[in-house]
């Protein structure tokens, strides 16, 4: 990391960061209700426009996650912004658990997919009928993964609400610049 003056994130970690939250939101958003009962019934995943879009979107996520994670060790340090150490605390135990969600989610959904050999349906026709290293593994029958899964996204979803919303509360109460950060530099008049 290289020494940061600045008081906005380089333009990459902010493009990342909001691509990321849009496309985690659009994912939620299309997450398909009783997806494994419909593939109970012997349903292909690629009929149905949500599943392909879901299943899209989730692996995109890890993409995503992946490239953030090797910028974060490249891009120039973050803005620091004095805050009170609790404040601080509370910051990075947030930051770490959207993370490891932004993480988890689209690895529990490869298990969910690999411990009933369903297929991983994404745009473009591109259909994946047997993962590698998931189907029909013991880590993937462990656990019914497409529970862990749905209790993963709605436990996203919150920590993202709980995070915009302390993002309002700094930029609106605390005024101390934290939102900012995360915006595009105003242009001088």
């Amino acid at each position: 990391m290289h020494p940061s003056s600045t008081p906005h994130y380089d333009v990459l970690s902010r493009a990342f960061h909001w691509i990321t939250a849009i496309v985690v939101t659009i994912a939620f958003i299309l997450g398909p209700g009783g997806f494994g009962r419909l593939m109970r019934q012997g349903m292909d995943p690629a009929t149905h426009i949500d599943i392909v879009w879901h299943e899209t979107l989730g692996m995109l996520v890890l993409v995503l996650t992946v490239l953030r994670l090797l910028w974060v060790a490249l891009r120039p340090a973050a803005p620091q912004i004095p805050m009170a150490p609790r404040i601080h605390m509370m910051a990075k135990l947030m930051h770490l658990a959207l993370w490891t969600l932004l993480l988890l989610l689209p690895i529990t959904a490869l298990l969910a997919l690999g411990g009933k050999a369903h297929p991983l349906t994404l745009l473009g026709g591109v259909r994946i009928d047997q993962i590698p290293l998931m189907t029909n593994s013991a880590l993937a029958k462990l656990l019914d993964w497409g529970d862990v899964h749905g209790l993963l996204g709605d436990a996203i979803m919150w920590l993202a609400g709980l995070h915009a919303a302390a993002a309002i509360y700094h930029h609106m109460v605390l005024k101390d610049g934290v939102l900012s950060t995360m915006l595009p530099p105003k242009k001088p008049r």
